[in-house]
């Protein structure tokens, strides 16, 4: 047997610590602390940020529910954000910028598309629910309300879409994906961040199983926006739309959530197929749209689609 070369370097010894916590292409955290690590920085920001706002609604009974909400909704902004960018920073070793939120011009024109689809998928919903008889229009906003009243509503509402849509995306097709993609592999990583995603809606009124199973394919559908592009920016533009579209404008409830609505109407369709009183994301109408709405951003990004493989190396 020839003797060992004396140009040949050893391979260092890798602790069982190191093993178990570092990953082993690069010093930084494993896929799966990483992850642990953002959802306990949420936990405490979310604590930080939210025991004021608890203070002073309990302070303040009087205070205006819209003004309460609005604080919650901040709180909400501010945490995720935050703990993102901390881990992004810190665990990760990456940019903020590569979690997908490179701002040019592509991205104006993805968030722009992906709110007109929206307003295409729920325009949609709303005319067949109309076709087969399944919804009875009660009223219009612009019969029963002053217009000041009805710009604050949509403005309003608006506002609280651009922060959720924000929000959920930076941290389920953001955050999530991308580390439990990097963790495991892509299935895995769209798989168990859309049902994630769908799981966080559980504290909704109105939920049923079917909403869970129905939200578990919207995440995939979104998580497919993002892979398409990898940016961010289509899916939270198609966040932003589908919501405000679906609540405000043609009065559907959002996720089981009431809203200011601009179309009062009564749905008496199959709860199976319209979701009921959770919305168009509990009935198997859902499942129709979003399949439209897959074709669609495969035709729009047909030109420009990136590899579904990039930046995911397997850390198992």
């Amino acid at each position: 047997m020839d003797a060992p070369s004396s140009n040949t370097t050893p391979t260092p010894h890798r602790s069982i610590f190191a093993r178990i916590f570092i990953s082993p292409d690069e010093r930084r955290l494993r896929a799966f602390w990483r992850l642990s690590g953002q959802i306990s920085l949420l936990f405490v920001c979310l604590a930080l940020f939210g025991i004021p706002v608890g203070i002073f609604s309990t302070l303040m009974p009087g205070s205006s529910p819209d003004a309460i909400l609005i604080l919650g909704l901040l709180v909400e902004l501010f945490s995720i954000t935050l703990s993102v960018y901390l881990a992004r920073k810190y665990f990760d070793r990456r940019t903020f910028v590569s979690l997908g939120l490179k701002w040019d011009a592509q991205a104006t024109r993805d968030i722009v598309f992906g709110i007109l689809l929206a307003a295409l998928l729920m325009t949609l919903v709303y005319l067949i629910e109309s076709a087969v008889g399944w919804l009875t229009v009660n009223s219009f906003a612009w019969e029963t309300q002053s217009l000041s009243k009805i710009i604050f509503g949509i403005v309003a509402m608006a506002f609280t879409y651009v922060i959720v849509g924000w929000s959920e995306e930076l941290l389920s097709r953001g955050y999530w994906l991308q580390n439990i993609s990097e963790g495991s592999n892509l299935f895995w990583g769209v798989l168990i961040s859309s049902m994630l995603f769908a799981l966080s809606h559980l504290a909704n009124p109105n939920w049923s199983w079917l909403a869970i199973v129905n939200l578990t394919a919207g995440g995939v559908f979104l998580a497919f926006a993002y892979l398409r592009t990898r940016q961010l920016w289509l899916p939270i533009g198609i966040h932003i739309g589908w919501n405000f579209f679906q609540g405000p404008i043609f009065g559907f409830p959002v996720s089981g959530s009431d809203s200011f609505i601009l179309i009062n109407h009564t749905v008496s369709g199959p709860e199976l197929l319209t979701g009921g009183a959770f919305g168009p994301e509990a009935g198997l109408i859902n499942l129709l749209i979003i399949a439209i709405g897959a074709a669609l951003i495969y035709w729009y990004t047909r030109e420009n689609a990136q590899p579904s493989t990039q930046d995911f190396p397997d850390e198992s």
